[in-house]
Order: C-alpha cells, then sequence, then structure tokens
C-alpha cells in the first residue's frame, strides 16, 4: 500500500502497482512450471508450438514451449512495468486485452488445426477469459494517492481546513 510522508514523499507501491507485480510473479512461476517434470505431465512431448504435444501443465492446460516462453515474457513485463503506476496499468490493461483476444480466437479456431499453434483448449480458453477480465479490471486500481502537498488533502498529524 501507498503512504504519504509529512513531507509528501511517496514511499510502497500502488495498487495497481502491487497488482501487476503480483500477474508477473504468478506469469514467471507458471512459465517455468511449464518446463517442470511433475508439475506438467507428459513432458517429453513438449513441442515448440502447434497442438500435436500432450504435454500438460498440472494435468489441465496444454502447454508448449512457446507456450511457456508467453508466460516467461509476460511475468518479466510485470515485474518490470510494475515499477510505476502508470506502466503497471499499462500492463495490466494491455495483457488483459491480448488474454482477451486470445480468448477469442480459442473460441473460433478448431483444436486440431493447424491455427491452433499455441496451443489452445477449453481449459486454456477459459483461464484466458479469467486472466483478460481480471487483468483489464486491476487496470483501473488507483494508480497513486493525493500527494500530501495537495492543498485539498491535509498534511498527517493535522486537521482538515
Amino acid at each position: 500500500m501507498t503512504n504519504s510522508t509529512p513531507s509528501g514523499t511517496r514511499t510502497g507501491r500502488t495498487p495497481v502497482q502491487i497488482a501487476a507485480l503480483i500477474y508477473g510473479i504468478v506469469f514467471l512461476l507458471v512459465g517455468i512450471a511449464g518446463f517442470i517434470p511433475g508439475l506438467t505431465q507428459n513432458l517429453g512431448t513438449l513441442q515448440f508450438a502447434g497442438h500435436e504435444g500432450e504435454a500438460m501443465l498440472l494435468g489441465i492446460f496444454h502447454v508448449s514451449i512457446l507456450h511457456n516462453i508467453v508466460h516467461l515474457l509476460f511475468g518479466v513485463a510485470g515485474v518490470a512495468l510494475a515499477r510505476t503506476p502508470a506502466s503497471a496499468r499499462h500492463y495490466l490493461l494491455w495483457g488483459g486485452i491480448i488474454y482477451l483476444g486470445l480468448w477469442i480466437y480459442g473460441l473460433i479456431i478448431d483444436f486440431d488445426s493447424a491455427a491452433n499453434f499455441v496451443p489452445l483448449s477449453d481449459a486454456n480458453n477459459w483461464l484466458h477469459l479469467g486472466l483478460g477480465v481480471t487483468m483489464v479490471a486491476l487496470s483501473f486500481l488507483p494508480r497513486g494517492t493525493r500527494d500530501a502537498r495537495d492543498p485539498d488533502v491535509a498534511p498527517t498529524g493535522t486537521a482538515a481546513r
């Protein structure tokens, strides 16, 4: 949570930065998990891309090397962009829009076609919908607090005008 000192200096992270950081860390963990035997079943069938492989993260979500790399990149982006409130908001908003687009793509393609290069499945589609909706919604979290120098906010320890 963000706090202001009496001098108006901001400390800590804003809610939108915390959300972006959490999503970034989770994406990193998921990207790594996609390469770990036991967490990913049928890891020996893991392919670079496409739906032909049978590797499944947690036995539920189809994954590929490309899929895992995308999760790792989203994770690095989330951690890096959580540094400022504005960039954290953009990460959540645009990341959510990308996942909503991927959800729509998953609805219209045939899972057994060459178009399923990600790979996608019903479980992946539900997850992408959830990620898209929550990321877009969280992008509207507060990006900061009012600075103590703001004339409409009384500095800490004093009464409001």
